[in-house]
């Protein structure tokens, strides 16, 4: 049996195709497209139209796909920005009418489940951790260990929409990182709290940014063949004050930062950062597997 997870994020569209063997499955195929969907998102809650027709194409392409790979079973979600913009249900309904491609939107719960299924599929899940996703739109946190996840909650403070509501400065200004923090401060309380009492001292961060540290870290290291592997903290810190105080130019000529997360990556150091300073994180740990490797291991 063939069966396909698609995952519609605010930044990137995910296609993943897998072989049923009993109790496990083998992937035989995996894409993704940088698409954008939540550019220019918090102007007016919209998919702008350039957005909504790359998504479009995109998924008709993937449909082209999953037909040449006769999947027999496909689970396609959306996640903040279909599920935040008012023509979410738009979009939705035109991909249906368009490809026959259903698309359940989430919430930021349900996300988070996909997340924590796929992350403890990876085995990267040692002890008390907090996992960390940075999309576009939103991030999720679960507080877990490798038996359950205790806490677990999705907030608007992704990538592109922390761009869009407080960076206009090339680099980041010291007025614009005093917003972040205060904006964060705010949002994050309840995480905050509840650490006092569970305390992970580790981070395991999904795929996406951590990706890109990872290797930007350790250029010789083959993302593609890694469930799970160690990031160093301190050259973690190290890479995030580089990338935080950088021109947009100078990140561009940095190796191994693709051009979609030229800019994003800040905000998700910043975040990062954010998080291991305020709940005194000791390791950070790098997960391949995210959401629709949940969904793959739910199927």
């Amino acid at each position: 049996m063939r069966i396909a997870a698609i995952d519609l994020g605010s930044n990137t569209f995910h296609l993943i195709i897998a072989e049923k063997k009993s109790a496990h499955f083998e992937v035989i195929f995996k894409i993704n497209k940088p698409i954008k969907l939540s550019e220019d998102i918090t102007k007016n809650n919209t998919i702008i139209p350039a957005a909504f027709y790359r998504g479009i194409n995109c998924l008709k392409e993937f449909k082209t796909i999953l037909e040449e790979y006769n999947v027999d079973i496909i689970k396609a979600v959306a996640t903040s920005a279909v599920r935040s913009a008012s023509n979410g249900e738009e979009f939705v309904n035109t991909v249906r009418d368009l490809t026959g491609i259903e698309i359940e939107i989430i919430s930021g719960e349900e996300e988070a489940t996909l997340i924590y299924a796929g992350i403890k599929a990876s085995g990267a899940i040692r002890g008390k951790s907090l996992i960390i996703d940075i999309g576009g739109g939103s991030t999720e946190f679960i507080f877990c260990d490798k038996n359950k996840a205790y806490w677990k909650k999705s907030f608007d403070i992704g990538a592109a929409r922390l761009m869009q509501k407080f960076w206009n400065s090339d680099p980041l200004s010291d007025l614009e990182k005093k917003n972040l923090k205060e904006h964060l401060d705010n949002t994050l309380k309840e995480l905050i709290e509840f650490n006092k009492n569970f305390g992970a001292p580790h981070l395991i961060g999904s795929a996406g940014a951590f990706e890109t540290f990872n290797e930007m870290i350790y250029p010789s290291s083959q993302i593609e063949h890694i469930k799970s592997t160690d990031i160093n903290i301190n050259q973690y810190r190290e890479l995030s004050n580089l990338l935080v105080h950088s021109t947009h130019k100078e990140r561009l000529q940095m190796p191994n930062l693709i051009p979609l997360r030229v800019d994003m990556i800040v905000m998700a150091c910043v975040l990062t950062d954010y998080i291991i300073n305020n709940l005194n994180i000791q390791e950070i740990k790098l997960s391949t597997y995210d959401l629709k490797y949940g969904i793959l291991s739910q199927l």
